[in-house]
């Protein structure tokens, strides 16, 4: 026992190993923790641990610890503070100088601050239908309120023309956009929706104002904004992606490009077809730098140049001809293609009327043929080919569907 004793006298950290093994795990932190328990002498013991589980298995019968008294908060967290004081008197000094309030507290024991605590309901309220229907009427007000447009005025669009003229910046650039962003909604008859912008327009004397200031002049001055050097060679284009401020406004140059090709698939009147097809051949280099967007409006474009009126042909024509001579190898092949089965597609029936598109077709082609040889001759060949396959299969099979497919304007 005085062994056992000794062991327990020591620091936890001057144990051996088997030392640490036989001590039955007692520190004075246990010392501390385990609360005394009276005996039937009224004298108070301090059970182990160790002593606890021998008693167990001796006796058989499960020694429970019982607390001498309910102790407040106060009272423990006092102990506790005693204890330290002795412990650590250097960190209990701190605490007086750096935080009184732990210290000085109201050491008056009540049974009544465990009943303070709040206890939970046994049920928690559930929502009703009338809260429910409450919490969807604020969101639906939300949305509302996020879908608030500003309607654009003359008087904003004469404002920013001035300020763009005077000094065109990359603020004035974005709303600018945004509003002929508005102008296309308009233009396809549409309803203004989260992704149309902050914008609406109503009005048609603001629609074309703000549509032709964006065609006409909106360019020239963002040109003189990004300051691009035009190419010594005339074969050659500089794009306008090269310019330091490209990074500001991309987005919304290419939001711009985007809707000049909607409004150009929506409208019916030549003039204003005419002024912006005017305004894509002008600005063909910033098509350029944005791959998609010049994909749809070569589709669009062959479109025009197959079924528009006569100016909007010849303009179709030259904004085909000028992005094919810059990128000849990402898009001739393919305009090409397309355009051979537009132009076959147009000759199917023929008239007085329509002879002269036919003929028109034929020339146009032709110059697009011309840029490139060895394109030209890949699709030739295949077209050639597909003529005398019909031409065989009708001297082979005498059926009147085998002759119709070479006694046609189309063949």
């Amino acid at each position: 026992m005085a062994t056992t004793a000794a062991k327990r006298s020591k620091k936890l950290g001057d144990l051996s190993v088997d030392e640490f093994l036989t001590s039955g795990f007692d520190s004075d932190l246990e010392d501390d923790l385990i609360e005394d328990t009276p005996n039937s002498g009224g004298d108070e013991k301090k059970m182990l641990p160790s002593e606890l589980g021998s008693k167990n298995k001796s006796g058989g019968n499960l020694i429970t610890v019982e607390r001498k008294t309910k102790k407040g908060h106060a009272s423990e967290h006092k102990d506790q503070l005693s204890r330290l004081k002795e412990r650590d008197p250097e960190f209990y000094k701190f605490l007086e100088e750096n935080d009184k309030t732990l210290l000085n507290f109201d050491d008056s024991d009540s049974s009544d601050e465990e009943k303070n605590h709040h206890v939970l309901p046994e049920k928690l309220e559930e929502a009703t239908d009338d809260e429910d229907e409450e919490e969807e009427e604020e969101e639906k007000t939300a949305k509302r309120k996020k879908m608030d447009f500003i309607t654009v005025s003359l008087k904003m669009v004469e404002h920013w023309k001035e300020v763009a003229e005077k000094k065109l910046s990359p603020k004035t650039f974005h709303e600018i956009t945004q509003a002929f962003k508005a102008c296309v909604v308009t233009a396809k008859g549409e309803a203004a929706r989260p992704d149309s912008g902050k914008f609406k327009v109503t009005d048609s004397t603001v629609f074309n104002t703000l549509v032709s200031f964006c065609v006409r002049d909106l360019f020239v001055l963002l040109q003189k904004m990004l300051q691009v050097k035009p190419a010594k060679n005339k074969s050659k284009i500089v794009l306008p992606s090269s310019s330091p401020l490209w990074g500001k406004l991309r987005l919304d140059i290419k939001m711009h490009l985007g809707c000049t090709i909607q409004l150009l698939s929506c409208l019916t009147q030549t003039s204003v077809t005419t002024a912006v097809l005017q305004h894509i051949s002008a600005i063909v280099p910033y098509y350029l730098s944005f791959p998609k967007q010049c994909r749809v409006l070569l589709k669009q474009t062959i479109r025009l140049w197959s079924t528009g009126d006569e100016v909007v042909r010849v303009l179709a024509f030259l904004v085909l001809n000028k992005i094919c001579r810059y990128k000849q190898e990402a898009y001739l092949p393919s305009v090409l293609k397309q355009m051979y089965i537009s132009y076959v597609k147009n000759s199917r029936f023929t008239s007085p009327n329509a002879l002269p598109l036919i003929n028109f077709m034929q020339r146009t082609l032709i110059e697009m043929y011309v840029l490139d040889h060895s394109v030209s001759y890949q699709q030739a060949f295949v077209y050639i080919r597909q003529l005398a396959i019909h031409l065989r299969g009708a001297m082979s099979v005498k059926k009147k569907e085998n002759y119709q497919s070479v006694y046609n304007w189309q063949y």
